[in-house]
């Protein structure tokens, strides 16, 4: 049987840590941007860690 293949989209959007959290920037960052305060675009700027609960499904598409 052929190897399975990891999501491409899944490879662009998450980075494992050291530690093997997942790591995901945040939405809302791209467009419509004149609406949003200053401090609501600089917080949306650094990236955090996957949410426990979605976790699995994100290291399934990596995997």
């Amino acid at each position: 049987m052929p190897k399975m293949k990891s999501k491409s989209s899944a490879k662009k959007r998450f980075t494992l840590t050291g530690t093997g959290k997942l790591k995901r920037k945040h939405a809302y960052k791209s467009h419509i941007l004149t609406k949003k305060s200053t401090k609501r675009k600089r917080n949306l700027t650094y990236s955090t860690i996957v949410d426990k609960a979605d976790a699995k499904n994100v290291r399934a598409m990596l995997q």
